[in-house]
């Protein structure tokens, strides 16, 4: 009988790290929970105390790839400066440099954010990053740079054309210095197309809430 060589959760990371090596050589069709604990060393039914199957083994590596993403988002949003053109390009390069590093990771995570009863968890965990999205948009057209809208509908145009680059990417098309050129030429467009139009007027920002007055005779 084989012993424990890993703690509890350190037997999950380690599954998901060697899910994750088995994704990008193999595919998700190669992965298998028997495999994984044949790789690890651990009893067959080891893995299955941490994931009960394929499917949501499947969806702890996608949430884990929205999680990089999320971080890689963040750091390039740290470095950047606060002006909406250089914050659209930090979300931009995040994602495609992570399409170019990780390509099945990336698949992974775009199909089974979209697969028929995806978890609450992996389908809400987009939402902080594209919270952030919106905001980055809604300052742009506030400032006059963007024309009025919808925040989110402008982010979906957005994310589509980056989505176009990021698959490039993943599939090898696009590497190196070419992939950053041509990031920076779709967004050149882009940002150019959604300029405000002449007679736009800038959104107007949100209006505080007026201050009560002060208790006391008048």
């Amino acid at each position: 009988m084989r012993t424990g060589r890993y703690h509890h959760g350190d037997l999950r990371a380690a599954l998901l790290a060697q899910a994750e090596k088995a994704l990008q050589e193999h595919g998700p069709d190669a992965l298998s929970l028997r495999e994984l604990a044949r790789a690890l060393d651990v009893s067959h039914a080891a893995p299955s105390r941490h994931f009960r199957d394929k499917q949501a083994l499947l969806d702890a590596l996608a949430l884990t790839g929205i999680q990089r993403i999320s971080a890689a988002a963040r750091a390039r949003l740290a470095e950047a400066g606060p002006g909406f053109d250089a914050r659209i390009r930090a979300f931009a390069r995040a994602y495609t440099d992570f399409a170019a590093e990780r390509p099945a990771m990336l698949e992974l995570t775009f199909i089974r954010k979209h697969a028929p009863g995806v978890t609450d968890e992996l389908r809400t965990a987009w939402q902080p990053l594209e919270s952030e999205a919106y905001e980055v948009i809604a300052r742009g057209q506030r400032a006059g740079l963007v024309r009025p809208g919808s925040p989110e509908r402008v982010f979906e145009v957005l994310f589509t054309a980056v989505h176009g680059v990021a698959a490039r990417a993943a599939a090898g098309v696009l590497t190196g210095p070419a992939l950053g050129q041509v990031l920076d030429d779709v967004l050149d467009h882009l940002l150019r197309g959604l300029a405000p139009a002449p007679g736009d007027a800038p959104l107007a920002p949100p209006a505080r809430p007026a201050c009560p007055e002060p208790p006391g005779p008048r």
